[in-house]
């Protein structure tokens, strides 16, 4: 399982990042969200890296 919590806001970022973020279900800064651990999930984890935090639970 991991943990998902956006920190820093979409304002600015390219259409495939929002849409990316918006998919993780991830809406207001500091909304959690938690997912079991797959391939597609690693993947949106990695184009977004530098506005979340993941943490393994």
């Amino acid at each position: 399982m991991v943990k998902v919590t956006l920190v820093k806001s979409t304002i600015g970022e390219v259409k495939s990042v929002k849409a990316t973020v918006q998919s993780l279900g991830l809406t207001k800064i500091r909304s959690e969200r938690t997912f079991e651990d797959s391939p597609a999930l690693q993947g949106k984890l990695k184009k977004v890296a530098h506005l979340i935090k993941v943490e393994n639970v």
